[in-house]
């Protein structure tokens, strides 16, 4: 009598769009019910540390208003209302639909579109199967990592770099376009390892001061988008006192006389006057990493989101070629791993299938290509279909104002296969509800760490849900998609890519629970030489052949500074639109997930912006204002915050809020850009020139 349920320990990996990958260990109470959620302290990365989001992830898997059953439209687009259906009618309605759209405007005029919601491979990129067997219109992803990696790229040849847990035996740990606090914990949690343990100092580079930067010994406030010319002054430091490891240089490096007579010009003055930090700080952090041969450069995904991302994450990433940090350990570079895991993805994404004569669109453009916009249309026929999954692009597209025609026009047939009714499933014809991660099967790895692993199915879904891979597989057979793909079930789609992929099996896998992949200490760092055929690391960039699968080259790429440099392609402040505003990541929401559950909600209040008070108070604009933020794609509303922690002229707006709680309904988003980002696409979400004004309150209606 009285006695407790026994709670069964179960383990999986975070899905959701991070680099860390969380390993998890879960309660699972019962088929249908978990408890808390930890992070593993057997995986030597996750060390028993998850983001407070996750730790909370029975308050987003049991949410009361998770979708439950498939549903259609009964009123106008946007209207929200919808009654329920059976699976079997909707799927057939779907391909009834996606089969009409074929017949009168050609397969291309269907677009299957999806991101990371989860990046589970099964699930994400399952979806490219049906694409390539049904020669629908392509899929190009650019709203997230392009830009970065590519300048990482340019660099050292490959995306990969030093063993991320190196960060805990380093003397200094330079943290670089990333707020890991909000973001990555686990980078937070080997950087503080390397401070107790060894008296390591912490170093954060970003463009305001935010929950990282408030905990780091050396804090470097930066204009946006100048990186570049600020990384310039520091080499120009290191070569001018000494600090340079010329010998490494030479063995390991493509032009340091070069590099050293282009950076002449690139005084700490020069640096200042466009970064707008103090010629004293940046030659004492010069010093810091001159004099610390164990530097850690954590390179992060803000490089990403700039116009000149690129060609600024190459110019930072040039510093540890100069210093030779490379050589030792906890010295060196990181990024992302993208490169050491090497899946074979052909039978989840039907590779023998592709068709490079069908069009590719840009993710980012969605906007444009859902208002007919030739350019961004390739020349081909219109989208007349759509099936949308792990993504939001009513809320998190750039041009949010065409993005809002587009998904209104009524010829447009639009899918949406989701967990809550987000505001692109709003505009949709048909809703399905979709599993979480705990619900199905899938295999992951992390971006910002060396482990693979498989999440298993530990709980039922609720209602009608169903995953990803069977809404594809129901599709499939009614579109007469024939592939062995279709045929599988997910756990046999791992077992294959596995094996594909020299991995082992699916069993092996899970019997270890978590692989480390992480390539030996010389080839971490370089040492037998970086992955270039010269083997040397480039400080002269070669853009057009930067080997990273490039879907061809995009924007002014021609233009881009071939040495690390001050490239000044990014949206300038001017007299019409005196502010840059970044819409960085806050720490509660990703994106738009965890937007619907309440203690993310509590935290983050009202959407609002960061405004220095002394550009308040000449904008005659308190705290608490209700202030709205324009330029010529747009306008938005939020509430002004005065917060000194940024410098003048420069605006942060955390995270991206579903677009009903602005005031007026019009999100973030309204004021980004979608042209494409030098020299591989993009999308530049920190880079917007705006400009400000005092809310003028609504006159209400007699």
């Amino acid at each position: 009598m009285n006695q407790h349920a026994k709670i069964d320990i179960r383990h999986s990996t975070c899905p959701h769009d991070c680099p860390s990958a969380c390993a998890l260990d879960i309660e699972v109470i019962d088929k249908s019910t978990i408890g808390r959620v930890r992070g593993s302290k057997a995986q030597t990365y996750t060390a028993g540390v998850v983001c407070a989001k996750v730790a909370r992830y029975a308050e987003r898997i049991h949410h009361p208003d998770r979708l439950m059953y498939p549903q259609f439209r009964v009123g106008p687009k946007g209207s929200g209302k919808f009654a329920r259906i059976s699976w079997d009618d909707a799927l057939d309605e779907v391909a009834a639909r996606f089969d009409q759209a074929e017949r009168e405007f050609g397969s291309e005029a269907v677009w299957p579109y999806y991101y990371a919601g989860t990046m589970g491979l099964i699930m994400k990129d399952g979806i490219n199967r049906l694409t390539h067997v049904k020669k629908y219109s392509r899929f190009y992803g650019t709203i997230c990592s392009t830009i970065a990696r590519v300048g990482f790229a340019a660099g050292t040849g490959r995306v990969s770099g030093v063993d991320p847990r190196e960060m805990g035996v380093s003397d200094l740990v330079v943290i670089w376009g990333t707020n890991p606090v909000n973001t990555q914990v686990n980078v937070m949690t080997h950087a503080s390892r390397a401070r107790k343990e060894r008296g390591a100092k912490i170093a954060a580079i970003d463009i305001y001061n935010n929950d990282t930067m408030k905990q780091a010994d050396i804090k470097i406030l930066l204009r946006p988008g100048t990186d570049g010319a600020f990384a310039c002054g520091v080499m120009h430091v290191l070569f001018r006192e000494g600090y340079a490891d010329r010998d490494y240089l030479e063995r390991y490096t493509d032009c340091p006389a070069e590099l050293e007579a282009h950076l002449a010009t690139r005084t700490p003055e020069w640096a200042s006057a466009i970064s707008g930090v103090p010629v004293a700080e940046i030659e004492a952090f010069a010093r810091a990493v001159g004099q610390t041969k164990r530097t850690f450069f954590r390179l992060g995904y803000g490089f990403t989101r700039s116009r000149n991302g690129a060609a600024q994450m190459h110019a930072a990433l040039c510093i540890p070629a100069v210093t030779g940090a490379w050589q030792h350990e906890g010295g060196g570079a990181f990024f992302n791993n993208y490169a050491i895991w090497k899946f074979d993805e052909s039978v989840i994404e039907a590779h023998e299938a592709i068709d490079p004569s069908i069009r590719v669109l840009d993710q980012s453009k969605i906007g444009r290509i859902l208002t007919g916009d030739a350019a961004a249309l390739k020349g081909g026929p219109p989208v007349k279909a759509m099936l949308i999954q792990n993504t939001n692009p009513m809320t998190v597209a750039p041009e949010q104002a065409l993005v809002r025609q587009g998904f209104a026009r009524p010829d447009l047939f639009t899918v949406v296969h989701e967990q809550f009714m987000t505001e692109t499933a709003q505009m949709a014809d048909l809703v399905l509800p979709a599993t979480m991660f705990m619900e199905h099967d899938d295999l992951y790895y992390g971006g910002g760490h060396q482990h693979i692993s498989v999440g298993a199915k530990l709980i039922e879904p609720p209602g009608e849900c169903r995953s990803n891979h069977e809404v594809f597989a129901g599709l499939a057979r009614r579109l007469k998609a024939e592939h062995p793909g279709f045929e599988m079930s997910a756990r046999e789609l791992i077992d294959v890519t596995l094996k594909k992929s020299g991995r082992g099996s699916i069993e092996e896998l899970q019997a270890d629970k978590w692989r480390d992949l992480q390539p030996d200490f010389r080839t971490s760092h370089y040492l037998d030489g970086f992955a270039h055929a010269d083997k040397k690391f480039h400080f002269k960039a070669d853009w057009a052949h930067v080997p990273v699968g490039n879907a061809g080259m995009m924007g002014a790429w021609d233009q881009m500074p071939t040495l690390p440099d001050h490239w000044a392609t990014i949206e300038e402040a001017d007299e019409a639109h005196p502010f840059r505003l970044a819409t960085s990541p806050s720490r509660s929401f990703l994106n738009t997930s965890f937007n619907e559950t309440p203690s993310s909600q509590a935290r983050e209040g009202a959407p609002s912006v960061m405004i220095h008070p002394l550009d308040a108070a000449s904008l005659d604009i308190a705290e608490g204002d209700a202030v709205t933020l324009g330029n010529p794609r747009g306008e938005t509303t939020l509430i002004a915050k005065l917060f000194e922690g940024v410098r003048r002229g420069v605006l942060i707006a955390e995270s991206v809020h579903p677009n009903k709680t602005h005031i007026g309904g019009r999100g973030i988003n309204m004021l980004t850009g979608a042209e494409a980002v030098a020299p591989v696409g993009g999308a530049a979400f920190h880079d917007n020139k705006v400009w400000v004004k005092k809310a003028v309150p609504a006159i209400p209606t007699p």
